[in-house]
């Protein structure tokens, strides 16, 4: 039972729709920054009994914190205030409806009586127009509502139902007086599992699987889409009953089971290893799920890949060839592929597992290298770990190395912000907090959003932070301007972070590494100190990259 039972009309409001809403769909934390046009609202999250807020140090890491909560949760949520603090938070929204992330950004507004007083209104452009900010959102949202009382309450449904079935964000503006308006509570559960598969097109599509795959060598490529939609138990139950060997994009990576011997690792174009390109390019039946083909992602698209040879699924479409069948929904095809791979007992691929990462020696002085850095820190990672990656060295460092079951990656290729990670791993631990968070970053880009460690410090979440001290933006160093001073930053004493940002002595644990075996001991003293705060400073050197970020490098700049 929600909280809307616990309240009669008039104390019943659109706020309390709205929230009892977000709560009907998994919702438990909200981030934002109060700001006047808020904060009326924001009395009735407070006394919400099943939505708790999270105040986040800036509207931007808010928008953060609430992607990487919706990667983990399936829905996230943030409040901002008008103009001043939903532009500044613009640009995770962007990066949410790039990367197909389900977030819902609550806009307080100054009350419609004075927005239709023209007034010079503080937070406004001062022109009379208080739809400007709204019509930006229009560019980066599914869908939008300038909530009206009289059609509040459908249109909160309206566009929840469109950000939980296009897995994109969604923007409500929520002027001051009509989230205080009384309300009747939802009468029904929201309705999110629309029907698209039609029987023609799943008929027509099954009949085409089952001439195209007898005599043909198969294998799995998989990616992000699968992801967004909850699909990896279908997958995993593909690979497992087929016995098909499958990769991954990096975009997509542990969407399935990746201790699974049947993984031959991540495949990324041209700078794929050898065996795992003869496994995706060199297969006669290749089946294609959820797959997005990025530059970041297949080193600038130098893929090789026959669409003869293959049977694509994608969220509302799959092909087998040249043959093309909507709608289908990608879950419908999952299991409609799953059936006939079964019946017809087709041949898998010959293919090699993913190698397991080997750990740097314990005692070995020599300095840290960038592949000795993540592979150590690959083989430490713990079954049901949340690890997210900013893009840079730690995105290529980390993407190519196989991960333990039940993990969790979360990056960023399609969008690229840096700093986005800090913020969305804190809202991914507070999503899971049974799943301890892992977080690999470089020093350019924690410079960026590093705030966000206070609200992990007050939130007493447990996160391991590894942050790559190789002094300065390493990754565009690579592209161009290695020496120039645009890829400098100021140097930080990062062995103040924890405490400046308000942790206790007892409650964290620092330590630089600059070594192997530094590394290695901080590794193990992270492993045995799972209730605190863990940052580990990670000294390489600043021309020392990654052998994945060399290839995309190179692609991206021309050869």
């Amino acid at each position: 039972m929600t909280s809307a039972a616990a309240h009669a009309a008039p104390d019943y409001t659109i706020g309390d729709y709205l929230l009892d809403r977000l709560a009907e769909l998994g919702l438990t934390e909200l981030f934002g920054v109060p700001g006047d046009f808020n904060l009326h609202f924001l009395d009735h999250v407070v006394g919400h009994e099943k939505i708790r807020w999270v105040g986040s140090a800036n509207e931007l890491n808010a928008g953060y914190s609430a992607d990487g909560y919706a990667r983990i949760r399936g829905i996230g949520a943030f409040l901002t205030t008008y103009g001043v603090g939903e532009l500044s938070a613009i640009n995770a929204v962007a990066g949410s409806f790039a990367e197909s992330v389900p977030v819902v950004h609550i806009v307080g507004a100054p009350p419609k009586d004075t927005q239709a007083s023209g007034r010079k209104i503080h937070h406004s452009l001062g022109d009379g127009d208080f739809k400007h900010f709204a019509r930006m959102a229009a560019e980066v949202t599914c869908a939008q509502a300038d909530l009206d009382a009289a059609t509040a309450t459908w249109e909160i449904d309206r566009v929840l139902r469109d950000v939980v079935f296009r897995r994109q964000p969604g923007y409500l503006m929520l002027a001051k007086d009509v989230a205080l308006t009384p309300a009747f509570p939802p009468s029904e559960p929201l309705r999110t599992d629309l029907t698209v598969t039609t029987a023609g097109a799943e008929a027509a599509f099954e009949e085409a699987v089952r001439r195209f795959l007898p005599g043909r060598r198969a294998a799995v490529l998989a990616d992000l889409l699968i992801h967004r939609v909850g699909a990896g138990d279908q997958v995993q139950e593909l690979i497992r009953e087929s016995g098909l060997p499958f990769a991954t994009l990096a975009w997509g990576k542990t969407l399935a089971d990746e201790s699974d011997d049947r993984f031959v690792g991540i495949y990324a174009g041209a700078a794929s290893p050898e065996d795992v390109r003869e496994t995706v390019e060199g297969a006669e039946a290749l089946i294609t799920l959820g797959v997005e083909l990025t530059d970041n992602t297949t080193a600038g698209f130098s893929t090789d890949l026959d669409q003869a040879r293959m049977i694509e699924v994608s969220r509302f479409e799959a092909r087998v060839g040249d043959e093309v069948f909507t709608p289908i929904s990608l879950e419908a095809a999952l299991d409609t592929i799953r059936r006939a791979l079964v019946d017809l007992d087709v041949e898998p691929m010959p293919a090699s597992p993913a190698p397991v990462p080997e750990p740097g020696r314990g005692d070995s002085d020599a300095a840290l290298t960038q592949d000795v850095l993540w592979a150590t820190l690959a083989s430490h990672l713990e079954s049901h770990n949340i690890v997210a990656a900013d893009q840079g060295t730690s995105y290529f460092g980390m993407a190519t190395h196989r991960f333990p079951a039940d993990s969790t990656f979360i990056g960023q290729p399609m969008w690229g912000s840096i700093g986005y990670t800090l913020p969305a791993l804190l809202g991914a631990g507070l999503a899971d907090r049974d799943r301890r968070p892992v977080l690999l970053i470089g020093d350019g880009s924690a410079q960026l959003t590093i705030q966000e460690v206070g609200v992990m410090v007050r939130e007493e979440l447990p996160a391991v932070i590894v942050l790559v001290n190789n002094d300065g933006y390493t990754v565009e160093r690579v592209i161009h301007g290695p020496d120039e001073v645009y890829n400098d930053i100021p140097t930080w004493d990062w062995s103040l972070t924890p405490a400046f940002f308000g942790a206790e002595e007892d409650s964290y644990l620092y330590r630089r590494a600059a070594t192997e075996a530094e590394l290695v001991a901080a590794c193990r003293e992270t492993m045995e100190q799972k209730d605190k705060l863990v940052f580990i400073e990670a000294v390489t050197h600043r021309d020392d990259i990654p052998q994945l970020l060399d290839d995309v490098a190179r692609a991206l700049r021309g050869g």
